[in-house]
């Protein structure tokens, strides 16, 4: 297994990877391919879809509106955007921030999973449909998965995948921001409870007791008590 310091190594030079990427045509329309940011060594892992008009000045992850909600929830559940890893499906720009294309989001599917390895997050939430198709590796939309932890396997690691809307779209309809904020309260959940997947140990099991004695049936007499 890999010490700390040899995986921030790799990430390192997998950041170097990403800001000389030539993988998919994204690379001619970017100002600057964006990484992710936050701790190397973070148990909580947020993925995004792409980088916006802000992020690709800026280089940096969730930046514009939507950071600054991301930055607000976090605080709302005790963190903040230095305790945890942000990343993105794609690492350059999409122009006219159109949705992301199959052949650009399997050119930087590798990195992503590589970020997840050498991370080494327990709990990787899932920002929006294009990140948790991909991570899950389910069509199902959002909708209909949001709020739900699940267990996978990605970049070799068992992790808790919990897909969120993304905060743009809690931008768009107070609704959705609601839901949003509710969700963020199972990310401390799944921090403190056990890692996915371990079996559980004496700790996390009650004492098992002997059944009580059956108490005895109540009567025709006591049951006229209750109608």
């Amino acid at each position: 297994m890999a010490s700390a310091e040899e995986r921030r190594e790799e990430l390192v030079a997998l950041f170097k990877e990403v800001q000389a990427c030539t993988r998919c045509p994204l690379h001619e329309t970017r100002t600057k391919a964006v990484f992710g940011a936050g701790d190397a060594d973070a148990e909580l892992m947020f993925v995004g879809e792409a980088p916006g008009a802000e992020e690709d000045r800026q280089g940096l992850p969730f930046v514009g509106r939507a950071g600054r909600l991301l930055n607000q929830l976090l605080e709302e559940i005790g963190m903040s955007r230095e305790d945890v890893f942000i990343a993105n499906v794609l690492k350059s720009r999409p122009p006219g921030n159109r949705d992301p294309q199959p052949l650009e989001i399997e050119a930087c599917r590798p990195y992503l999973f590589d970020q997840v390895r050498l991370i080494e997050p327990k709990v990787v939430c899932t920002l929006g449909n294009f990140a948790t198709k991909l991570l899950s590796g389910n069509p199902t939309g959002i909708t209909r998965v949001r709020g739900t932890p699940q267990v996978h396997e990605l970049g070799g690691r068992t992790v808790f995948l919990l897909p969120l809307f993304h905060p743009a779209a809690a931008l768009r309809t107070p609704s959705v921001k609601e839901t949003l904020r509710a969700d963020f309260g199972l990310i401390s959940e799944l921090l403190a409870g056990p890692a996915p997947g371990a079996a559980p140990t004496a700790e996390d099991e009650e004492e098992v007791e002997e059944p009580p004695d059956p108490e005895p049936q109540p009567t025709d007499e006591q049951l006229g008590f209750f109608g």
